[in-house]
């Protein structure tokens, strides 16, 4: 058994962005209780993998590899709670460019956005939410670590775990959108057996990947590129960023691996139509920890 799963493959440059997108202390106060009904996920027809044995949350990492070249983008949108100051001054964390571009190149995709992200882009956290060629899914509240030794980001206790999701289902839903995922996309990529334990109950499926971008602080947007064309395999799922301030080549690398990928014949889709694929192959392992 694993004691703490993440991406072996993950570069210097990626660490580095996740580290800096934590502050100090703990998050801010806990959602009110009168919200927590409107903050579960709902797993209607969303396809999910079944949790493991004491409904340990599921753990998915790509999808299959025998069914067509298939291949799912995905965008972390981050912010923290801590990180208001510098949006105020003027750092960009997100990043309208690459999803126009997104929707120029009709690419679907996944964005894991925080909490913290929503209430601060809004309007844009509310178009993605309406647009049938996105959708949006949990990338915790304000980015804390859920183990120890992520990357250097700070840490969010056991017992704030589930509170925390919840926490950023409710500001997702609030920043207007109606149908966020039931999928969660652990801070840093990092998590264990406490953690995967500690989100039981609430039915979402932890996502993680196989192919890194490394686009993370990255200035050579065809080093990127080359990365990710390298990484690719059917049923990939590659970790983008969505934040202009943190990785600023990331639309320039769209616009290099779509039309490459498309030449060697992949298809674009969603992490929830590679998750609808691997329920149909037996599912990705539930509830077990594979390394990310």
């Amino acid at each position: 058994m694993i004691s703490v799963a993440r991406s072996v493959t993950a570069a210097c440059a990626l660490g580095a962005a996740l580290a800096a997108c934590g502050t100090a202390g703990t998050p801010d106060g806990a959602r009110p209780a009168h919200a927590r009904p409107a903050a579960s996920p709902s797993a209607t027809r969303t396809p999910v993998l079944t949790p493991g044995p004491g409904h340990l949350t599921p753990v998915f990492e790509h999808g299959p590899r025998t069914l067509g070249k298939t291949v799912a983008l995905t965008f972390d949108a981050d912010m923290t709670a801590g990180q208001g100051p510098r949006a105020a001054t003027g750092e960009h964390f997100d990043n309208p460019g690459l999803i126009g571009t997104l929707r120029t190149l009709k690419v679907p995709a996944t964005i894991f956005m925080t909490g913290r992200w929503a209430e601060e882009y809004p309007a844009q956290a509310r178009s993605l939410g309406h647009d049938p060629q996105f959708e949006v899914a949990n990338h915790s509240y304000s980015h804390y670590a859920f183990t120890d030794d992520c990357y250097g980001l700070p840490t969010i206790g056991a017992d704030r775990m589930k509170s925390d999701v919840e926490r950023a289902y409710a500001a997702i839903r609030k920043a207007g959108v109606p149908n966020p995922l039931p999928y969660f996309r652990f801070p840093g990529g990092c998590y264990d057996h406490q953690a995967l334990r500690a989100l039981s109950g609430i039915g979402v499926t932890a996502v993680q990947w196989d192919v890194v971008s490394g686009d993370a602080f990255a200035t050579d947007a065809d080093a990127v590129a080359r990365q990710v064309l390298d990484g690719v395999k059917p049923g990939s799922v590659v970790i983008m960023h969505c934040t202009r301030s943190a990785a600023p080549t990331t639309e320039r690398v769209v616009r290099t691996i779509v039309p490459e990928l498309r030449k060697q014949g992949y298809r674009f889709v969603k992490v929830s139509d590679l998750i609808g694929e691997t329920n149909g192959q037996g599912g990705n392992r539930p509830g077990s920890l594979v390394p990310g």
